[in-house]
């Protein structure tokens, strides 16, 4: 085993990317140094200081944690360059102008350590040319390193060799990248624009020429390209907008100064409409107007004919949407190519253009199917990727369809389709199979990446066709009904994966924990809350299932949610206590109930991108599983003799305005995660390092915390919590009811009724937490939030 550390990252150019970069760095304790040319007046770093203050203002936000803005470490060309020798990764991230790069990397070359890896964010310039001029040694250490805009959130990175880079730099690499980082990195030719941007921009491109043709509105092609299609839900022009005209000019640019002699090159031409709006500087989003534009309150879209601004908001057509619903893609295929309304032979249009380019282009952009299926799922936000959905509509049939509109010249091309897609191995399996997936150069296919790193994944993530391990099925079940799955893997480690809608806390979950504690202690070493969609989006909680609670309420009114909510206490006193540690694997959301079970959990390991927060005064009640217990708990341990109220208020305040991390670095900012705590990248890391850590747990002897009577801050704390909340509500910032919730989480976080400095048990906790909650379900204005939340997914604020 060799470890690849990379102890520093140089990112040069605090542009937009730039800088997300090197936040992104920070986020994953990366020491990173941060460079732009010097400023011409004030602090020679000014350029980088302004670029690191934007990072706090930026949404989505790029830091876990805004305060990690300080740690981003400054520089400029011109005094700073003995820094990079001290730097294992340099990313150069400048504007997309080969002279300026060059010009660059004659600056830095001669200062970049011997054994660091260099490389370019470029979006789709040529990687060998860039690295024209470098000695033989750099050049073997140079690559394309391609993150995709916002680099915290969007999952792809695509990698980009020369045919001079060391095969072990792109392993090393490789290796950061996913697991440091957290990314899912794709292996690309050094073609023009890469994979992701040439099939996406292109997709762009000949959506625009498609909806001239039937004569669609850009809020029309929006609503059938967004999540009706299982992409971005901001479809095709909004989307454009978002990046930027300007950008997606330039991607277009790249594409028709380099791609001259491709039989689509008439495709690439830049649209009259994007013309005409770049050059009046109407960019998108970042200037206010583009293809959409905000006057008042109300969205107007561009009117292709007229070129002014006009009322928006036309969806798809009915018919056209029912088709889309269809669950069979081989139905669904067949009624958009034989449909006669033409939103849906717009469709049929944009699938077969894509098909017919990611068929011809195939061998020359990509080393395999699979590869250009996650660019296109982790770079534009699809769900399934173009390989994927013309394997699943039915291969031959698909590609016979679109053989006959090549033939009959209403494709964008009378290039015909490669023989490969009609010839064995492909037409008699597709392009996926358990072997592997198609490539053209080798005609065979192509097993997935063995490097070490992917052995942190035990599901690693699925394409069409290829089989492999079901989270869902894996593994042994010890038990399973519609609510949990009880399983292992042969590893000692038992797992709770929860089945409900959002993973919601129901009887059902309830019974499946208690279970599962009692099987462990049969002989497991540790257990580990996980659900199968963890990597691919889904919640780890929303909360308790309010809706499978309502026929109690309804037969036996608000008392009889007492015993229910009792068992939901129990049993998270006996996760926290059990002599078998629970590790709760988060990742999504984490909300009221489900933050819950994570506090009473042995340990969390948390994926970045978790959200959690107890978010119960949106329907009027107070977290009654625990959580203001385990806040009143924490603070008293962390005061160490100290006055606990200065520790509980950050704790008060979560709970009262239903504050929600944005992440889980922000998480242990709050206090739902502990220091100790493990926070993961790779969302599909998360399961092994959950399993690890259990194990680990086990094999050091752990044993249950002793239960230890709390300190609390009784009438001294609560009176001076509700001094704060009289000037809010008074000030116009709660209403009245808001201040009723309030003062009744401060009651029980301050332990009621009693002397300051007084010693309470757990149990009295959470005896005030459960009546307070039984008490409030019988108030009109608590039913009222709970119905407007059930009605319409949104807090009512009363």
């Amino acid at each position: 085993m060799s470890n690849f550390i990379v102890k520093k990252v140089a990112v040069l150019g605090a542009g937009v990317m730039g800088a997300q970069i090197a936040a992104h760095c920070v986020n994953a304790k990366v020491p990173v140094v941060l460079f732009d040319l010097p400023a011409k007046e004030g602090n020679k770093n000014g350029i980088v200081l302004k670029a690191i203050e934007n990072l706090k203002k930026l949404s989505p936000a790029p830091l876990g944690n805004k305060d990690d803005a300080a740690l981003i470490e400054v520089a400029n060309y011109e005094d700073n360059l003995d820094v990079l020798a001290g730097c294992d990764l340099i990313i150069e991230a400048i504007a997309e102008r080969m002279d300026w790069k060059h010009d660059l990397y004659k600056k830095v070359a001669p200062h970049i350590g011997a054994n660091a890896i260099f490389a370019s964010n470029t979006s789709g310039l040529s990687i060998e040319k860039l690295a024209e001029g470098f000695d033989a040694e750099l050049k073997s250490r140079f690559c394309g390193v391609h993150f995709f805009n916002p680099p915290r959130y969007m999952h792809l990175v695509e990698l980009i060799p020369t045919a001079a880079t060391k095969p072990e730099i792109l392993d090393q690499l490789e290796t950061f990248l996913t697991s440091t980082l957290g990314k899912g990195v794709v292996r690309a030719k050094d073609t023009p624009n890469f994979i992701a941007n040439r099939v996406g921009i292109f997709g762009m491109l000949a959506t625009i020429h498609e909806a001239e043709k039937f004569g669609l509105s850009v809020d029309v092609v929006d609503d059938l390209t967004g999540a009706k299609l299982g992409r971005a839900k901001s479809g095709t022009f909004r989307t454009a907008d978002v990046v930027g005209l300007d950008t997606m000019g330039h991607v277009i640019k790249t594409m028709q100064d380099n791609l001259k002699d491709d039989p689509f090159f008439s495709v690439y031409k830049t649209p009259d409409v994007l013309a005409k709006l770049i050059e009046k500087g109407a960019l998108g989003q970042k200037t206010g107007g583009g293809f959409y534009k905000k006057v008042g309150k109300e969205i107007m879209r561009l009117d292709f004919a007229s070129g002014e601004y006009v009322p928006g908001g036309a969806k798809a057509a009915d018919i056209v949407a029912r088709i889309l619903k269809e669950k069979d893609p081989v139905k669904k295929f067949k009624a958009m190519r034989e449909s006669t309304n033409p939103q849906a032979q717009f469709l049929w249009a944009i699938f077969r253009d894509a098909f017919h380019y990611i068929a011809f282009h195939l061998d020359s952009i990509a080393d395999n199917a699979r590869d250009v299926d996650f660019a296109m799922r982790w770079g534009f936000g699809w769900s399934v990727g173009p390989f994927e959905t013309w394997q699943a509509a039915g291969w031959n049939t698909i590609a016979q369809w679109v053989k006959e509109d090549i033939e009959a010249g209403k494709a964008l091309t009378d290039a015909p389709l490669p023989g490969w897609v009609f010839s064995a191995p492909v037409a008699e399996k597709g392009v996926h199979t358990p072997e592997g997936s198609y490539s053209v150069t080798k005609n065979a296919f192509v097993a997935r990446s063995d490097l070490p790193v992917y052995q942190r994944q035990q599901f690693r993530a699925p394409v069409v066709g290829s089989g492999g391990d079901d989270p869902k099925t894996a593994g042994t079940t010890v038990f399973e009904d519609d609510s949990v799955r009880l399983w292992h893997s042969g590893d000692e480690v038992l797992v709770i994966s929860l089945k409900t809608k959002m993973h919601v806390i129901g009887d059902g979950v309830i019974k499946g924990i208690r279970r599962a504690l009692d099987e462990a202690e049969k002989g497991y070493k540790g257990i580990v809350i996980w659900s199968a969609d963890a990597a691919e989006g889904g919640a780890f909680s929303a909360g308790a299932d309010l809706q499978s609670a309502l026929p109690a309420f309804m037969a036996g009114g608000a008392k009889a949610m007492d015993p229910i909510v009792k068992e939901l206490q129990d049993t998270f006193m006996a996760m926290k206590y059990s002599n078998i540690p629970v590790v709760a694997a988060v990742a999504g959301l984490a909300l009221g109930g489900g933050c819950e079970m994570a506090l009473h959990a042995s340990k969390r390991v948390a994926a970045i991108e978790s959200y959690i927060g107890l978010v119960e005064v949106g329907v009027g009640l107070v977290p009654a599983g625990g959580g203001l217990k385990e806040a009143a708990v924490r603070a008293a341990n962390e005061s160490k003799g100290n006055d606990i109220l200065q520790f509980l208020k950050t704790g008060f305040t979560n709970a009262a305005t239903a504050q929600v991390s944005k992440s889980a670095l922000e998480a242990k900012a709050m206090g739902y995660l502990k220091d100790d705590d493990i926070i993961v990248f790779n969302p599909y890391e998360l399961l092994h390092v959950a399993k690890v850590t259990a194990r680990s747990m086990f094999d050091a002897g752990y044993r249950a915390p002793l239960r230890r009577p709390v300190t609390v801050t009784g009438r001294y704390g609560w009176a001076t919590i509700r001094g704060q909340l009289v000037n809010m509500r008074d000030g116009g910032f709660i209403s009245a009811y808001d201040y009723q919730l309030g003062d009744t989480i401060a009651e029980i976080v301050s332990g009621g009724d009693v002397d300051q400095g007084s010693v309470v048990s757990e149990q009295w906790l959470l005896d005030m937490e459960r009546r307070a909650f039984v008490a409030l379900l019988n108030n009109p204005k608590t039913q009222e939030r709970i119905m407007g939340m059930m009605q319409t997914g949104k807090p009512v604020r009363n």
